[in-house]
């Protein structure tokens, strides 16, 4: 939290120019809000959130070099007292989830950020959570087709913690080799824990458990 009669300082970073100067002009008409720093890519952004370490960051989740999450996940390993607010294009649930453990406080849809960005700045400041509605709704949406996918492919209970991981990297269209190398254990055993999914799920057939998980991969 901000103190009383002091400005919060803030960073802006998107790379997309005509984004931060719509932010900025926008926060520039509140007075106790001072905009310490824009940037256009991720290195640029960490660096800039180290050396002048403001109150809160307003940044995109998608920019070169490193992403917002990645950038949010820096910071708290180094334990910086600070605040971040997410832009995103999208109402990802897994970027959002990500977001969420990570301790992002505020979490805006572009479309709408220039109407809600003070909101959600005087939220964060004093310490408080700020959705967007759009995006509560959304989300709201996308938990209950959740609900109902898994009622009715009650099978996917069954799976262990990493066979529950090979099936998302199976989604993201990774081949076993590529699982192999994100889970440090041979080709071999992804092999064998694709076997046991499809055992577990019935599924039969060359490459229908690619299929399964692709067309389902925002559920799984």
């Amino acid at each position: 939290m901000t103190p009383k009669n002091e400005k919060t300082t803030i960073l802006i970073a998107d790379d997309h120019p005509i984004v931060r100067q719509g932010l900025a002009d926008v926060i520039h008409k509140e007075k106790h809000y001072q905009i310490v720093a824009e940037c256009g890519d991720g290195p640029e952004t960490l660096q800039a959130i180290l050396d002048l370490k403001p109150n809160v960051a307003l940044m995109d989740i998608s920019m070169p070099g490193l992403n917002g999450l990645q950038i949010v996940g820096q910071i708290r390993n180094k334990n910086i007292p600070m605040e971040f607010i997410i832009l995103t294009m999208y109402s990802d649930p897994e970027y959002f989830d990500q977001a969420i453990d990570l301790g992002v406080k505020g979490y805006l849809i572009k479309d709408n950020a220039l109407q809600e960005i003070i909101s959600c700045l005087e939220a964060v400041a004093s310490g408080r959570p700020y959705f967007c509605p759009s995006l509560s709704q959304s989300l709201l949406l996308h938990n209950y087709k959740r609900e109902e996918f898994l009622q009715q492919n009650k099978a996917l209970e069954q799976l262990t913690a990493t066979e529950r991981q090979v099936l998302h990297y199976i989604a993201q269209g990774k081949t076993s080799r590529q699982i192999a190398g994100e889970l440090f254990v041979s080709v071999r055993t992804v092999q064998n824990h694709r076997h046991h999914i499809c055992q577990k799920l019935k599924i039969e057939g060359y490459n229908k458990l690619m299929q399964f998980a692709m067309q389902h991969k925002d559920l799984l």
